[in-house]
């Protein structure tokens, strides 16, 4: 059973000049097959924990240790920690000119697979994929991310999910700019990889609303670089209904 564990990690970033520690000491195990929602208010850390997991450069590890199946996952490099399993859908996923969706998918599962997908089944297999997420096949041929809308971009997301089959997924803030329909595409998007069994699911979001498609296993309140309170889905009803006043600092967001 494939398991990230997180101790006691501790993160910096550099900016106005100075060093701004933003983790400051985040306990957290996801185990393959659970679900776990991420949730708090701006600025308390969420994308910062996504993102020094994923090993953006940005992002200085000062303390702690994170490993995946035993493995030190702070030592490998950014392409390393893919290939070991762990897979990040940005909050803004970036444009790639030049890059083709198609390439760009093959090369991705090639690099992970350890061998090239035989091309006449993976053509029907991204075909099949991009089905199920209601998008259009010329995509396939379209450079990566160019000219797509939020929403578009979303799903070219989930269908690198789909694809890749990490043992890990961190979705940042998936649900950030999506209108209804897109938020439910998405979400059975995930739904289908969750319902494998075969990935641990970090999701992070500042709303609930995703959560109503994507039932969380266990529900962690972040504040202030830390987890404030961590319990079941009742937890996110909770948040809907009283907000995070009670985890930050006189009502103001950490």
């Amino acid at each position: 059973m494939a398991t990230l564990e997180i101790r006691d990690l501790h993160v910096t970033v550099e900016a106005d000049n100075a060093t701004k520690e933003i983790l400051k000491g985040v306990d957290l195990t996801v185990k393959q097959g659970e679900t776990h929602a991420i949730m708090g208010p701006n600025g308390s850390g969420k994308s910062t924990l996504a993102y020094s997991l994923a090993g953006h450069p940005k992002y200085t590890i000062t303390g702690g240790t994170v490993t995946l199946d035993g493995e030190d996952v702070l030592e490998m490099s950014v392409d390393e920690r893919a290939r070991a399993g762990l897979f990040l859908a940005m909050q803004y996923p970036v444009e790639v000119p030049g890059v083709s969706v198609s390439n760009f998918l093959r090369t991705s599962a090639t690099a992970i697979r350890g061998e090239a997908p035989k091309l006449r089944t993976w053509v029907k297999e991204v075909k099949e994929a991009m089905q199920r997420l209601n998008m259009d096949p010329s995509f396939a041929e379209r450079n990566v991310n160019e000219g797509f809308s939020g929403g578009e971009k979303k799903r070219h997301e989930i269908l690198q999910l789909e694809l890749l089959k990490p043992k890990v997924a961190i979705l940042d803030e998936t649900d950030s700019g999506l209108d209804v329909d897109a938020l439910r595409i998405v979400s059975e998007g995930v739904n289908r990889v969750r319902e494998t069994g075969e990935v641990g699911t970090l999701l992070i979001t500042h709303y609930t609303r995703i959560l109503r498609y994507i039932k969380p296993d266990f529900v962690h309140v972040f504040a202030d670089g830390r987890i404030a309170e961590s319990g079941g889905a009742e937890l996110a009803d909770k948040l809907e209904n009283e907000g995070y006043e009670a985890y930050t600092k006189g009502g103001v967001s950490a």
